[in-house]
C-alpha cells in the first residue's frame, strides 16, 4: 500500500496545483519513483489511498499504464491518517477466494509516497518472516521530532516526542533505544483484524496498543541505507542533487 492521501501542506508551493504524489524530482514523480521501486522488488499489486487532487493521480496512472502493475485506488473523502487509511483499504488484502474472506498469509509493504530510500525491502520482508512479527518498522538512529522506543530485542515498547520529553511506555524494558520511524513497514495481514480504532487514526497508535498486549512489533535497523523525507521543498531539492551526484540511484 502506498500512502499518498495527505494534503502535502509542508510541500507548498509545490502542492498548490498538484498532489504531493505528483511532485517531481528530476522529472520523475514521487509516485512514479515509489511504484518503480516496489516493482523492482517484485511487487505487482498495489493499492494507493488518495484525497488531494485525486483525479490527477488517476489520470497519471492511466497515462503510464499503471506502471505495468495491478493498481487499485482507495479514495478518502475525509482524510483517515495512516491507520484509518490502511483499515479502509483492508479489503485489498483479503483473499476473496476463501469462504470466510480471511486475510492471506503473505505480508505486505506499506510505504509513504514522500520518502526516498535504498532500504532493501526484500531483506526487510525476510527479517519480518523469520521473526514471525505482526509488523516490522524500518527505523534509523537519527534526529526526529517523534521517536519510537524499542527494547534490546528490537520490540516496540513506547514512544517519545522530541529528545527532551518524557517517554510513554507500553511495555516494560530494561534497556531501550529511541529510533526514528522511516515510513516504511512490513505488515502481516492478521493485523487487519486487530485495527479496532475507528475514523482517522495513526497506525502507530495501533502498534503501541498491540505492543502493550504482547504482540510483536519489531524494528528493522536501516541505518546503512539512504533515506530522506520529501515533505519539504528543500528536502526535494536535496534529493534531486543526491540523484544527480549519484549519492543514490533509483
Amino acid at each position: 500500500m502506498i500512502l499518498a492521501a495527505g494534503l502535502g501542506t509542508r510541500l507548498r508551493p509545490l502542492t498548490d496545483d498538484r498532489p504531493k504524489a505528483l511532485v517531481e524530482i528530476n522529472g520523475r514523480t514521487l509516485l512514479g519513483i515509489t511504484l518503480s521501486r516496489l516493482r523492482k522488488f517484485g511487487v505487482s499489486e498495489v493499492i494507493i489511498n488518495v484525497h488531494h487532487f485525486a483525479d490527477m493521480i488517476l489520470e497519471y496512472l492511466k497515462a503510464h499504464d499503471n506502471f505495468g502493475m495491478r493498481v487499485e485506488i482507495s479514495p478518502e473523502h475525509v482524510l483517515l491518517d495512516t491507520g484509518g487509511g490502511l483499515k479502509k483499504a483492508a479489503h485489498f488484502f483479503i483473499d476473496s477466494s476463501v469462504e470466510d474472506s480471511s486475510p492471506g498469509e503473505e505480508p505486505f509493504i506499506v510505504h509513504n509516497v514522500d520518502v526516498l530510500s535504498t532500504i532493501d525491502l526484500r531483506r526487510m520482508v525476510q527479517f519480518h518472516n523469520e521473526n514471525h512479527a505482526l509488523a516490522t518498522l524500518a527505523v534509523q538512529d537519527r534526529e526526529t521530532s517523534r521517536y519510537l522506543l524499542f527494547d534490546d530485542r528490537l520490540q516496540l515498547c513506547g514512544r517519545r516526542a522530541g529528545s527532551d520529553q518524557e517517554p510513554e511506555f507500553v511495555r516494560p524494558a530494561q534497556q531501550r533505544q529511541a529510533l526514528a520511524f522511516s515510513g516504511i513497514h512490513v505488515v502481516s495481514p492478521r493485523l487487519l483484524r486487530m485495527l479496532l480504532e475507528d475514523g482517522a487514526f495513526s497506525i502507530v497508535t495501533s502498534y503501541l496498543r498491540l505492543a502493550a498486549q504482547g504482540e510483536s512489533i519489531l524494528a528493522f535497523r536501516a541505518d546503512e541505507y539512504y533515506w530522506r523525507d520529501l515533505g519539504k521543498p528543500e528536502n526535494v531539492g536535496q534529493a534531486a542533487q543526491d540523484l544527480k551526484q549519484k549519492v543514490i540511484t533509483q
